[in-house]
């Protein structure tokens, strides 16, 4: 009886593959139906994408872009991982945070923009720090969540060879962890990547994906809407499946032996 409980593999890439197609195919499907000013089709929207590409503006927005997600994303897992290892050790300031976190995250990242827009004004700082306070939760909370899952032999054990608190953070709650982490970390990009579009939409500041999709709306530049769309699926899915999905099978390679 087999026991393998992931694809790997061609199968998992075909499985991509047939997601995407089918995607494509509903889509060009609904443009069948629809008037082209509703729902322009896929060679349609490829070639203004490729038009698109080419130009300077597209790499200013997409610079533009990547460069706040850069650092929101940064800061969200630099102190979600920190504050995540340190709830370990510190069992109160764990429930302390992780009551915090259950309270604020149900706040959607949208409704953070006006607050911080009003505090810092217009510029990169409101984005970025909505793009950080989004990606903060899933990462703090899934990293305190393995925590709790380190075996207590393992901690007593490390406890009366006299391992310090940063000892037991850096050889048992770090290796531990490791694999909630990097699962943490992808769900908080998806976090950081909705919070950074929503916010460059409503904020209208700079150059960027989400400014550069709600200017094609204002316009009723539909061909414009369906080519950002599909630049912002495509990014989205390069950085998850590409550079993320290489890390996560880098640093638990033993997972997939």
């Amino acid at each position: 009886m087999s026991t393998q409980i992931r694809l790997t593999g061609y199968k998992k890439k075909f499985a991509m593959v047939v997601a995407i197609a089918a995607i494509l195919l509903f889509w060009q499907t609904a443009a069948w139906f629809l008037p082209d000013f509703l729902m322009p089709g896929v060679p349609t929207v490829m070639a203004r994408l490729f038009e698109d590409i080419q130009s300077t503006e597209f790499r200013r927005v997409l610079a533009g872009s990547l460069t706040r997600l850069g650092f929101g994303y940064g800061f969200a897992l630099l102190f979600g991982i920190g504050f995540g290892l340190l709830g370990g050790v510190l069992f109160f300031f764990r429930e302390v945070l992780k009551s915090a976190i259950i309270i604020l995250q149900s706040i959607p990242s949208i409704a953070w923009v006006p607050l911080f827009l009003i505090m810092m004004g217009f510029g990169n700082m409101p984005i970025i720090v909505v793009i950080a306070l989004a990606a903060f939760f899933p990462a703090a909370l899934s990293v305190m969540n393995a925590t709790e899952s380190v075996q207590n032999v393992h901690v007593s054990a490390a406890r009366v060879m006299g391992a310090s608190r940063w000892d037991m953070l850096k050889r048992v709650y770090l290796p531990a962890v490791m694999p909630e982490l990097i699962t943490g970390a992808q769900l908080a990009f998806g976090n950081a990547w909705r919070a950074l579009i929503s916010a460059e939409m409503l904020i209208g500041f700079g150059h960027g994906l989400g400014r550069s999709l709600a200017y094609a709306g204002e316009t009723a530049d539909m061909v414009g809407v369906m080519a950002n769309i599909l630049t912002i699926a495509i990014l989205a899915t390069l950085i998850d499946q590409v550079i993320l999905e290489n890390l996560k099978r880098h640093l638990l390679r033993y997972q997939y032996v």
